[in-house]
C-alpha cells in the first residue's frame, strides 16, 4: 500500500476511535447526572397565567356570554369591553367577576361589534396575568313583546315593548311608511298602527333614530268585505256546496256540529277562521275533487273525533291540481292520513305552515301519502307533529306510474318543525321513491322516536342543516348493518335535551338555551 494512503487510513481510524470513546463517555456522564437530578414537581410562578379557551357566544340576540378556563392561582378576573375589533381604545364597561360567576353574561346594543378582554388577578403577591382577548358581533335587537290575542285586527295592529324604552319611530312595510312614536306611547310601551289592509303580511321595524330596536311580522285579519260569513249554527257542508268557484268563506268562532263527516271540494275555495286565536272547530274531512284547482285552509280547528280517516285526500284521476295550502290550523284525532292521493293525477304544490297536528294515527296509510298521484313540491314549515304516524312513514311519495322518469321532480322541504314520537316503529321520515327527488331537512327538532330517514336506494341523500336529535339515534347514527339507510352526516346538528315544558300535555316549549339560540324547531315553542 502506498505510504501516504496508509497514513490517511490510520489517521481516520484514530479519529473514529476517539469519537466513539468521547460519545460513550458522554452517555456515562449524562446518565450519572440524570441519576442525581431531582424531578420538578411544580412550577413556581410570580404571576397568574393568562386565561385560555376564552369563548364569546351570543345569547338572546344581544347578550354576550363569556367563558374561559379557570386558573387555580386567580381569585378573581377583570373583564373589559370595548365597542371595536380588538383595539380597546375606548373601554365602555369593566366588570370584576369571581370564578363562581362564570359564565359571564352582559347585555349590549344590537348589530354592534364588541371586543372583550380578560385578565386574572392573584392573591398573596401574585401578579396579574396578561390579557386574553376575543371579539364578537351582537345580533339585531328585538325588544318587541309577544303579540297578544286581539292585538292584530283587519286594519289595525297594536304593538308593545318595554315601557319607557328609548324608541322614536316605526318603519312599516310594505310601503316603507315612517310613523313617529309619541312621548305618551314611548312611556306606556304601546302603540296602535291604523290604516292597514286586511289579509296582508306586514313587517314593522322599531327604531331609535337609525338604530333598529326590534322587528315584528304579522298578517292582518280578514276584512270580510265580499267574503261569505259562516256561523256555528250553519250547515257548513251546505254553505260550501252553494259557494261559487273562488269564493272565500269566513267562519266565526264556535263549534260547528250541524254537519259532520266528509265534505266534497269540487271548486277552488278558501275557508278561513275569522280569528287565529279563537279558531272555529269543525268535525269534517275533505275530499278534493276535479275542479278544486286551488284550496286554502286557514285558522281552523279540525277534529276527526277519532272516527274520521283522511283529513285531505285528492280523489279525481286525470286532473291537474295546482295547490293545497294549510295554514295556522290545529288538526287532531284522525285515524289514517293527513294528506293523501292515490289516483293518477298531479299536484303542483302542497304547503303546511304554522300548524299543530296531534294523534293522526295512520291506520292503513302513511301520514303524507302520495302513491299514484305525483306531487311536485311539499313544503312543511313552522309546524308541530305530535304522535303522528306512530307506526307508519311520515312522508311517502311513490314512483307514480306514468309520471316518474318523465322529467318530473318531487321536492320535499321540512323546515323549523318539531316532531315528537313520529314514525316511532323504525319507520321512515322520508320514504320517497319518485325517480327524481330533492329533499331538505333543516332547523328541525326530532324527539323520542326510533325512526330512520330512509332505507331506499331511490331516495336521494337529503340536505341537512341545523337539526337537533333527542333520543332519535336512528336519524344520525348508522345501525350495525346500514344497508341503504341514509342519516344526517352533515356534522351540523346537536343531540341536546330540549327541556320541553310538558310534552305529555303537548307543550313543547324549549328551555335549552343552546337550542333557543340556534333557532331550532317550531317557532311557537321558542318564545322568550
Amino acid at each position: 500500500m502506498n505510504k501516504s494512503i496508509k497514513d490517511i487510513v490510520m489517521k481516520s481510524i484514530s479519529r473514529l476511535s476517539k469519537n466513539i470513546f468521547i460519545g460513550l463517555l458522554s452517555l456515562i456522564v449524562i446518565s450519572a447526572c440524570e441519576d442525581n437530578i431531582d424531578p420538578v414537581e411544580e412550577l413556581n410562578l410570580s404571576r397568574v397565567l393568562t386565561p385560555v379557551e376564552l369563548v364569546a357566544r351570543i345569547r338572546n340576540l344581544t347578550t354576550i356570554e363569556l367563558t374561559w378556563d379557570l386558573r387555580d392561582e386567580a381569585v378573581e378576573y377583570v373583564v373589559e369591553f370595548s365597542e371595536d375589533s380588538l383595539e380597546f381604545t375606548s373601554i365602555i364597561r369593566t366588570v370584576t367577576v369571581s370564578p363562581d360567576d362564570l359564565p359571564l353574561q352582559e347585555v349590549f346594543d344590537g348589530e354592534t361589534r364588541y371586543s372583550a378582554r380578560v385578565k386574572g388577578i392573584g392573591a398573596n403577591g401574585f401578579g396579574e396575568s396578561n390579557w386574553a382577548t376575543v371579539t364578537i358581533m351582537t345580533a339585531q335587537e328585538n325588544i318587541f313583546l309577544p303579540v297578544i290575542d286581539g292585538d292584530i285586527a283587519a286594519t289595525t295592529a297594536t304593538l308593545r315593548w318595554p315601557a319607557g324604552s328609548n324608541v322614536t319611530s316605526f318603519l312599516i312595510n310594505p310601503g316603507a311608511i315612517s310613523r313617529a312614536i309619541t312621548e305618551d306611547e314611548k312611556a306606556a310601551g304601546i302603540a296602535t298602527i291604523t290604516g292597514l289592509t286586511g289579509e296582508t303580511n306586514y313587517t314593522v321595524t322599531l327604531l331609535r333614530e337609525n338604530k333598529v330596536r326590534g322587528n315584528v311580522s304579522f298578517e292582518t285579519l280578514i276584512d270580510i268585505g265580499d267574503a261569505t260569513a259562516v256561523y256555528p249554527e250553519d250547515d257548513l257542508n251546505a254553505v260550501i256546496t252553494a259557494a261559487a268557484p273562488g269564493d272565500a268563506l269566513v267562519l266565526f268562532p264556535g263549534d260547528y256540529t250541524v254537519y259532520t263527516g266528509i265534505i266534497i271540494l269540487d271548486k277552488s275555495i278558501t275557508i278561513s277562521g275569522l280569528y287565529p286565536f279563537d279558531k272555529p272547530k269543525v268535525h269534517v274531512q275533505f275530499s278534493i275533487e276535479g275542479g278544486a284547482t286551488d284550496v286554502t285552509i286557514n285558522n281552523l280547528d279540525i277534529d276527526g273525533d277519532e272516527a274520521l280517516n283522511d283529513v285531505f285526500r285528492f280523489n279525481t284521476a286525470g286532473f291537474d291540481y295546482a295547490s293545497l295550502s294549510i295554514n295556522g290550523s290545529n288538526i287532531h284525532d284522525f285515524t289514517r292520513s293527513f294528506i293523501a292521493g292515490n289516483v293518477a293525477s298531479t299536484v303542483a304544490s302542497v304547503s303546511v305552515d304554522n300548524c299543530v297536528l296531534t294523534n293522526v294515527l295512520t291506520s292503513g296509510g302513511d301520514f303524507i301519502d302520495f302513491r299514484n298521484t305525483h306531487v311536485t313540491d311539499v313544503s312543511i314549515t313552522n309546524s308541530t307533529f305530535n304522535n303522528c304516524a306512530p307506526g307508519r312513514d311520515f312522508v311517502r311519495i311513490d314512483a307514480a306510474g306514468g309520471y316518474t322518469g318523465t322529467g318530473l321532480n318531487t321536492n320535499v322541504l321540512i323546515d323549523h318543525c318539531t316532531l315528537f314520537g313520529v314514525s316511532n316503529t323504525t319507520d321512515r321520515i322520508l320514504y320517497v321513491r319518485f325517480n327524481t327527488n330533492s329533499l331538505t331537512v333543516q332547523n328541525t327538532l326530532f324527539a323520542e322516536s326510533n325512526a330512520i330517514y330512509t332505507n331506499q336506494t331511490s331516495t336521494s341523500a337529503p340536505t341537512f342543516e341545523n337539526n337537533n336529535y333527542f333520543n332519535t339515534t336512528g336519524l344520525h347514527i348508522f345501525p350495525d348493518v346500514p344497508g341503504n339507510i341514509k342519516i344526517d352526516q352533515s356534522g351540523d346538528f346537536t343531540i341536546l335535551d330540549p327541556g320541553f315544558t310538558n310534552a305529555a300535555e303537548g307543550n313543547f316549549t324549549i328551555t335549552n338555551q343552546t337550542l333557543l339560540d340556534n333557532a331550532v324547531g317550531d317557532p311557537r315553542w321558542r318564545q322568550q
